[in-house]
């Protein structure tokens, strides 16, 4: 008998090592797995305006406007990915499942690229002499990208919560985060120069060849690893439903009065903790608190829920109050990613009326310089991880919060759309000095590098800010919307794409300082705009992160994890 309590004894040491060692055991193949299948995304995507243009002999408006509405479900999908996960799946399926939809997806781009009879006759200058796609060719190019799109959603932002699942410490998750970001904006970098590269110069066939390998890498990684994975059980039905639940149970219920005995409520009887923790419902908005009274009829003899629509735990309120409490937090990312989506999107434009020479014989392409954003993004992340968190966690007792560090990301972006407006107020003096006014070709006599340190501090403020939104959602969120939480950071850049879209219209028609020849306009302004926004929607965050009470929050100072 006293063998065998020793032997449970040793199982459950061996058990809990696991747990504290296996986030750092698994971190190489989840890591690997966002690697290869960001250089797969990377790969088709970043170059599909001109895969249009040049191989289906789309107007470069109809390839750019397809181009956006790829790249919208790429960052607006990611939300029903985290729903299917958090409510049916769990991570592991959707992650596997969206991979080989991606790797479907290129393959028929692949074929579009390699067989003749996909892809409408060549043509040199897409003029209105050019033939147009059939019917068939556009419905199996719409299918490409489409299943292309929908492994990209699926994959992305579902890979985050899983890795995360791995690691019981807050500050491990969040340095987990940040390799995240790390192996995503590397990738990408190098696929949309490496690959894009291949496109241009070699075929479109090797190119989404080598693209389809990478996906198909990094799939094999991911199920290589999956021993060593930690999987959270899934919900058997929708946390929303809950939500939705506890709502028209408050309403149903909201004329009775409310009583502060714990006997009151209704808790889950299989969760403990919450009776321990929060025995009655907190006083923010008390009004959903009506949704946890029993009232007479809400119980069965047993002591279950007779009807769920109008009596819910206590958990289940508070998990409703944590996210009407994230919200103010969660919109002030808007206007933080509609700044940089500006700012990326306008920068395009000058880069293209700019001295790209980089010696006598070669060019730098206009879209290459987002690689710069990519490099410093990567650059901050392994500082904070490998510096600045070591330094803190020896020398001080200070620990940089979730919010503090998206607060820092807010400041540096404001700070790069002011030197976007210097830089860009500089190049217009030197188009009216030169005359340049009215001429739609003309470039400016200044290198494009002036641009770099916008895009440095553009980079570096990402490097703040997009892991610390991740870690943040991914801290604070309930429980059982664990893989929704990080698809929430793609949902705003979504929603920014559009914003900016607006923004630009918004300018166009009312002040005029974005016309099609931009040495013509004011982009100054635009920027400077930008910059007025960002600073009143960074006093806004002030406002609203001061107020806000972590929920689970480790407030030890940094701690460095032993690997």
């Amino acid at each position: 008998m006293e063998k065998s309590k020793r032997d449970v004894d040793e199982a459950a040491m061996q058990s809990s090592s696991g747990r504290k060692n296996g986030g750092w055991i698994t971190f190489p193949f989840i890591i690997a797995t966002m690697a290869g299948l960001s250089l797969a995304s990377g790969g088709w995507n970043s170059n599909l305006i001109v895969f249009l243009i040049n191989e289906f002999n789309m107007k470069s408006i109809k390839a750019a406007k397809v181009y956006n509405v790829v790249n919208g479900c790429t960052t607006l999908f990611p939300i029903l990915g985290g729903i299917i996960a958090d409510s049916y799946l769990g991570c592991f399926s959707v992650i596997w499942i969206s991979s080989l939809i991606s790797a479907l997806g290129i393959l028929f781009l692949l074929l579009t690229a390699a067989i003749d009879v996909l892809r409408p006759a060549a043509c040199d200058d897409g003029s209105s002499l050019c033939t147009s796609p059939s019917k068939h060719q556009y419905a199996v190019l719409y299918v490409a990208m489409g299943l292309a799109s929908l492994g990209v959603a699926g994959t992305r932002f579902t890979i985050a919560p899983m890795g995360a699942n791995q690691f019981d410490n807050p500050k491990h998750q969040a340095i987990f985060f940040d390799w995240y970001i790390f192996a995503f904006y590397t990738s990408f970098a190098i696929s949309t120069t490496a690959i894009v590269y291949v496109e241009d110069n070699i075929s479109w066939s090797w190119g989404f060849g080598i693209s389809l390998a990478f996906n198909i890498l990094g799939l094999a990684m991911f199920l290589i690893g999956k021993r060593f994975y930690r999987h959270v059980k899934e919900q058997g039905g929708s946390p929303f439903v809950n939500l939705a639940r506890c709502i028209v149970a408050a309403i149903r219920k909201w004329r009775v009065p409310l009583s502060e005995q714990t006997q009151s409520y209704y808790h889950d009887p299989s969760d403990t903790t919450t009776i321990t923790t929060s025995p009655v419902p907190t006083k923010f908005f008390k009004f959903l608190n009506n949704a946890a009274f029993i009232t007479e009829g809400d119980t069965k003899s047993d002591g279950s829920i007779r009807n769920p629509w109008r009596l819910c735990t206590v958990q289940q309120v508070e998990d409703l109050k944590s996210l009407i409490k994230l919200f103010p937090l969660w919109a002030s990312g808007l206007l933080i990613s509609t700044q940089l989506v500006m700012q990326s999107s306008l920068l395009i434009l000058q880069a293209l009326k700019m001295d790209r020479h980089m010696g006598p014989h070669f060019e730098i392409p206009a879209g290459s310089m987002l690689v710069f954003i990519m490099l410093f993004t990567c650059i901050m992340i392994a500082i904070i991880d490998r510096l600045l968190y070591p330094f803190l966690a020896k020398y001080t007792h200070f620990s940089i919060t979730p919010l503090q560090r998206i607060g820092i990301g807010h400041v540096l972006t404001i700070v790069s759309m002011a030197v976007s407006a210097l830089v860009e107020s500089r190049r217009l003096r030197l188009v009216r000095s030169h005359h340049l006014q009215g001429q739609n070709g003309a470039i400016v006599s200044m290198s494009v590098f002036w641009l770099v340190p916008q895009l440095a501090l553009n980079g570096i403020g990402e490097g703040f800010h997009f892991p610390g939104h991740m870690g943040f959602y991914y801290q604070e969120f309930p429980a059982s919307l664990k893989s929704t939480s990080t698809a929430m950071v793609a949902l705003f850049i979504g929603i920014a794409y559009y914003i900016g879209n607006g923004l630009i219209d918004l300018v166009q028609r009312l002040a005029g300082w974005l016309p099609d020849n931009i040495n013509d306009g004011r982009m100054d302004n635009v920027f400077w705009l930008c910059c007025v926004l960002g600073s009143a929607n960074f006093i806004y965050y002030l406002v609203f992160s001061s107020l806000y009470k972590y929920k689970n929050m480790d407030n030890k100072p940094n701690d460095v994890p032993s690997k």
